[in-house]
């Protein structure tokens, strides 16, 4: 594995824990804050810190052709897909929310083949089925007797489609510009999608307990300014298929990390599905024996190093377009 792979890896596995420890803080800030107020504090949050971030690093807008890209993504990722999860994890519990969630790799996956030409590798496919099998496991030891309602699973399941829908979008966007662009401006984009939410956050900022607040201001910094930026820079360097099989890790750490921050003891079964989730994962990131060839996006699955170190995309060449 080349040291481009590793820090592709390392990336991929930062945004997986950061979005896995997500779920906690939303269950926590959602008590206090409601699910507009509370997904557009989060984007505020992000935005600052990733706005300042681009200041310091001197890194302007990004170019025209990325444009389309990042504000689709903006608007179905950062905005509709926040705004809904928190509103269908108030309806529905934990195990359900993470079931039907979990149906977006699949769906990005079957857009990625078609949309960006991406293919449908078998190793890939098996390893989604492996995945999704262990998902469902989890969710059913996790899910309680009439807890959950048709509004919190369709909510569950919009938010998994638009989840999606953000991550084909975002793609093309990151052949043209930086990981840190992409990121940014798609956050700004869905702060401003949430704008309407504004009065309701300053309202219920003023009433909610600190650990409230605080909370919100974590989803920002973390699972937002930093695992999306850690996300962006890895899906330049591989396919949307494969990244979002690689999400399906979430569901095994949620539940680790609420046995030790939480004490909530797993049982055997929700166990069990968190091996089978990462036994998946494992599949579906496994490589044949016959060498990387380049997809028909451009990008090939053993990308060499780049000279600026990784944090831009090159700019793709004619002779490569489909």
């Amino acid at each position: 594995m080349t040291s481009t792979q590793w820090r592709a890896f390392a990336a991929a596995a930062t945004t997986v824990v950061l979005w896995a420890s997500a779920f906690v803080s939303i269950r926590s800030a959602g008590a206090d804050y409601s699910p507009g107020a509370l997904a557009l504090g989060r984007l505020l949050a992000g935005a600052l810190v990733l706005g300042v971030i681009c200041a310091v690093r001197r890194e302007g807008p990004p170019p025209r052709a990325a444009w389309p890209g990042i504000a689709i993504s903006g608007l179905l990722w950062f905005g509709l897909y926040m705004v809904v999860l928190n509103w269908g994890e108030q309806k529905v519990d934990a195990g359900t929310a993470a079931l039907v969630v979990n149906v977006g790799p699949l769906v990005m996956a079957l857009l990625a083949g078609w949309l960006l030409k991406e293919g449908l590798p078998p190793r890939l496919l098996a390893g989604m089925g492996v995945s999704f099998a262990g998902a469902a496991v989890v969710g059913l030891s996790m899910s309680g007797e009439g807890s959950a309602s048709v509004l919190g699973v369709l909510l569950c399941l919009l938010a998994a489609v638009s989840y999606a829908g953000g991550v084909v979008a975002q793609k093309p966007a990151l052949r043209y510009a930086s990981a840190l662009q992409v990121t940014t401006w798609g956050c700004v984009i869905g702060a401003v999608a949430c704008l309407p939410f504004v009065g309701v956050l300053v309202r219920e900022a003023a009433e909610a307990p600190l650990s409230a607040t605080l909370n919100m201001v974590y989803l920002g910094v973390f699972p937002t300014a930093l695992a999306f930026t850690t996300w962006a820079y890895a899906l330049a360097r591989t396919t949307a298929g494969k990244m979002g099989a690689t999400t399906y890790a979430v569901p095994a750490i949620v539940v680790l990390m609420s046995w030790l921050l939480l004490d909530e003891v797993p049982g055997w079964l929700t166990m069990l599905g968190g091996v089978i989730c990462l036994a998946g994962v494992a599949v579906s990131r496994s490589r044949s024996r016959t060498p990387a060839r380049e997809d028909r996006t451009g990008v090939t699955d053993a990308p060499a190093d780049r000279a600026d170190d990784g944090v831009r995309p090159a700019q793709p060449r004619a002779s490569r377009e489909p």
